[in-house]
C-alpha cells in the first residue's frame, strides 16, 4: 500500500492570503483572491476531497471510506458512517471571528454538529495572536455587556504563540485566530461555527457577517480562564477520543510507519522532505495517508512531522 495524496480544496475567506502559494510552491485557484483554507481531507456532502494519482485515483474519501474501508483504514470503524477527521491549512492575515463550536450535549437543542479540534502553528509573524478562552474576572454578564458594546476582543484572552506551538481547542473553548498565522487544524469531521464577534467588519459581499450571539452564549465555557499554549507529553501534542497528534523529528535516512500496522494515519510534513518506497517525495506543506499494511516511508533529510492517529477506543 502506498501513500494517499488528495487534491486540496481551496476556500475563499475575507480573512485569507497567499501565503500557500507563497511558502509551499502552491497553485491557487484564481489571482488576487484570499484564500483562508486548504482543506487537505474532507469528507462532507458538499466538499470531497479526490485521490490525485495512484491506485485509488480519482475516488473521493467517501467512497474509499465506504468500498474499502478496510482495505486502506483498518478495523473498528465500523459505526463511523464516513471519515471521522477534516484536516485543513488556515492561512490567517486578517483575524478570524471570534467564536465557538457547539458541545455534544448541545448540538440536538441548537443543530450542527460538535467540533473539537488542535492548531499546530506552522508560522507566526511577529506579534500575531491567538484568542482563547476568558480573561480573568470576566463574567457572562460582563461578555453579554461586550457583545452590545462591540468590544468582545478586549475581555478575550490573547496569547502569542510561535512556530512549533500548539493548543487543544474542545467544544465550548471561545476561539479566533489573529492575523499573521498558519495553522495545521485536526479536527472533527464538523463545519459547526457559531461566530459571536466579526471585530465589526464587513463580509466580501459588503454586508455584515451572521453573527450567532444567542448560541454561542449557550455554548461558550465561561471557567475558561487564560489558557496557555499546551506543553507536549513527549511526542504527543494532543490526545482524546477523536484523534492523537503526534510531533516526531526524523533525522535523515530515518523511518516512519504507522504506528498500529492495522490502521491507517495521517503524515503532515511541517519540514524537510519524506520519501516513499516508489521514490515519490513529499515536502513542507504536503499532506499524505498512509493506509493499513502501508511501508515505511523515509526522511530523505532530517524532517519534522506531525502523524495523526484515532485511538482504537473511538
Amino acid at each position: 500500500m502506498k501513500p494517499i495524496i488528495f487534491t486540496p480544496l481551496y476556500m475563499e475567506r475575507i480573512w485569507g492570503g497567499r501565503e500557500l502559494e507563497k511558502q509551499y510552491g502552491r497553485t491557487l485557484p484564481a489571482p488576487d483572491t484570499p484564500f483562508g483554507e486548504s482543506w487537505e481531507m474532507t469528507d462532507r456532502s458538499d466538499a470531497q476531497s479526490v485521490v490525485l494519482s495512484g491506485d485509488y485515483q480519482g475516488y473521493t474519501l467517501s467512497q474509499l471510506w465506504q468500498e474499502k474501508r478496510e482495505e486502506v483504514f483498518g478495523s473498528n470503524f465500523e459505526d463511523e458512517a464516513r471519515f471521522p477527521l477534516l484536516i485543513k491549512i488556515l492561512d490567517a492575515r486578517d483575524d478570524l471571528s471570534i467564536q465557538v463550536h457547539p458541545p455534544a450535549a448541545l448540538t440536538a437543542k441548537l443543530g450542527g454538529e460538535p467540533k473539537t479540534e488542535m492548531w499546530y502553528i506552522a508560522d507566526a509573524e511577529p506579534g500575531a495572536k491567538l484568542y482563547v478562552g476568558m480573561k480573568a474576572g470576566v463574567s457572562r454578564e460582563d461578555f453579554q455587556q461586550a457583545i452590545e458594546n462591540g468590544t468582545v476582543d478586549q475581555v478575550v484572552h490573547a496569547i502569542t504563540p510561535k512556530a512549533g506551538d500548539s493548543i487543544f481547542i474542545p467544544s465550548g473553548r471561545l476561539h479566533a485566530i489573529g492575523a499573521g498565522l498558519l495553522i495545521y487544524e485536526i479536527q472533527q469531521n464538523s463545519d459547526t461555527t457559531f461566530r459571536v464577534f466579526d471585530w465589526n467588519r464587513m463580509g466580501l459581499d459588503g454586508s455584515p457577517r451572521q453573527l450567532h450571539v444567542k448560541e454561542s452564549m449557550q455554548c461558550i465555557d465561561f471557567t475558561d480562564v487564560e489558557p496557555s499554549m499546551d506543553t507536549p507529553q513527549g511526542n504527543t501534542l494532543a490526545s482524546c477520543a477523536y484523534f492523537q497528534v503526534d510531533q516526531l523529528k526524523l533525522s535523515a535516512q530515518s523511518s516512519v510507519e504507522n504506528p498500529d500496522p492495522e490502521r491507517f494515519s495521517i503524515i503532515a510534513v511541517v519540514s524537510g522532505t519524506l520519501q516513499s518506497a516508489d521514490g515519490t517525495q513529499y515536502s513542507q506543506g504536503d499532506f499524505l495517508l498512509l493506509p493499513r499494511n502501508a511501508k515505511a516511508i523515509t526522511a530523505a533529510a532530517d524532517s519534522i512531522i506531525l502523524q495523526t492517529t484515532i485511538p482504537r477506543s473511538a
